[in-house]
């Protein structure tokens, strides 16, 4: 497994075992969970077993370290033989009656794809013969067998706005659509757009319902969130800028926007690394009319400053990448400017356009990185040895990276579940940058420290033959 690879996971797996094991990603339904957890008083129900609600409630209890209620219909053999229809009915009237949302999203599931639901004419339906009128039922179809978290979490996001957005007269705020980031990110990027004055709406935005401040009772749905009127109004934008690069045009809510309501569509990398921030602050200055803020100048320095500092230690570094698209391609990127050229670059997601963003370095790289898409952790793990990487960056999934081959992982994505503090973990911006760098670059050091005696001692046994 040498050169650049592009492909299915199964072209690159050895004969015997053409499975995948561990795999990188997670299913469609648990993305788009997270969108709409960012929609102000918006709850959301899972139209199949019992067991996929629980599994995403746990995955994501255990990333963001907050409540996530999310409702089921509650499928079992029967209905997989006689439809479900009357189960999600019965659960919209339950979540309708104790959660009372002003959004309520209905995802689909494996089960629910697989028996045929019309999930559309099944809602539709139910708003008219209830007389709905004060809240937003929202179908999204995820099937979990057909894409990943990521693709779940663009097909909610692009679904939200296509449902609400309305022809609508012109104003000032610019549309901001986000990937799948931790809430820190988020508002590591409020905060620059505040900084450059910009009135905006930025969805979805869960920097608040997904991390929240401790306030002694459990709330059924948690405050935050971009609101059905916001979106409403995206289309009387006069731009929108989307964190996007490796979104496909098929899911791309801005994509949606410019086509249907003619909103410009600027489509950047995640701020994340130096030049990736350099052109989300060069667009948004641009959008304002008005000079660099100061406050962004001095982190810009302070990060070039630690840049300086840390080159020389990430010169040794041999990272793999791995995890959603987006992220993926702004890792590598960052590692690349600082001088850590990535020796594997993965996501489970396939046909990920990775290898499309990364077509610049990968040219330019004395060492051409193996790209995996499709991927699950035995492949990447196999790709890893191979290339003799030192480091990992990506989600909890690659411990085994560490535990088998000592092989250090520096942890961001979802999910993060054998540590504290996923919804926490700030990568983006000047400041996100540096204290990524910061996490990497001494996360070679410690390994460095910890084994450069035995390191020794294998060398000189080696030398005198002993």
């Amino acid at each position: 497994m040498t050169g650049t690879q592009v492909g299915q996971v199964s072209a690159d797996l050895p004969r015997s075992r053409q499975v995948s094991e561990n795999q990188c990603h997670m299913c469609m339904p648990i993305g788009a969970v997270a969108v709409f957890k960012g929609i102000e008083n918006a709850m959301v129900l899972v139209h199949g077993s019992q067991g996929c609600s629980t599994y995403m409630r746990l995955a994501n209890v255990e990333h963001y370290n907050e409540p996530v209620d999310i409702a089921s219909s509650s499928l079992n053999e029967k209905q997989a033989i006689y439809g479900g229809e009357a189960n999600l009915r019965k659960a919209m009237d339950n979540v309708i009656r104790v959660y009372q949302p002003v959004v309520l999203g209905i995802l689909t599931t494996c089960l629910s794809e697989t028996m045929g639901e019309d999930l559309e004419r099944i809602v539709s339906s139910y708003v008219q013969e209830n007389g709905i009128t004060h809240i937003s039922i929202i179908p999204i179809n995820t099937p979990s067998y057909s894409g990943s978290q990521s693709e779940g979490f663009w097909a909610a996001t692009r679904g939200v706005i296509a449902y609400c957005a309305r022809p609508t007269l012109p104003h000032q705020r610019i549309n901001v659509i986000v990937p799948h980031i931790s809430p820190a990110d988020i508002r590591e990027i409020k905060r620059i757009l505040d900084y450059a004055g910009l009135s905006y709406t930025l969805i979805p935005d869960y920097s608040m319902t997904l991390d929240r401040p401790y306030e002694g009772r459990y709330l059924k749905i948690a405050p935050g969130g971009t609101s059905v009127n916001e979106i409403a109004e995206m289309p009387g934008s006069p731009v929108t800028i989307q964190f996007g690069s490796t979104c496909p045009n098929s899911l791309s809510p801005g994509l949606f926007l410019k086509e249907k309501f003619g909103v410009p569509l600027i489509n950047l990398p995640l701020p994340i690394g130096l030049k990736n921030t350099d052109l989300f602050v060069e667009a948004i200055t641009k959008i304002s009319g008005q000079p660099v803020p100061d406050a962004l100048t001095l982190e810009r320095g302070w990060l070039l400053d630690g840049m300086a500092d840390s080159h020389k230690f990430n010169a040794e570094g041999r990272p793999v990448i791995y995890g959603e698209p987006e992220l993926v391609y702004a890792f590598a990127t960052l590692c690349a400017e600082n001088g850590a050229a990535p020796v594997v670059i993965a996501s489970g997601t396939t046909n990920s356009l990775i290898a499309t963003c990364l077509a610049p370095l990968i040219e330019t790289a004395d060492e051409p990185p193996v790209i995996l898409e499709g991927a699950d952790i035995a492949a990447i793990e196999e790709a890893a040895l191979k290339t003799g990487s030192n480091i990992a960056i990506g989600h909890s999934g690659g411990k085994s990276l560490t535990e088998r081959h000592d092989i250090p992982l520096v942890r961001i994505g979802f999910p993060i579940h054998d540590r504290t503090g996923g919804q926490r973990i700030l990568s983006a911006g000047y400041r996100g940058t540096l204290a990524f760098l910061d996490r990497f670059t001494n996360t070679l050091l410690e390994t460095k420290y910890a084994t450069y005696r035995q390191k020794i001692k294998e060398e000189y046994c080696n030398t005198e033959g002993i």
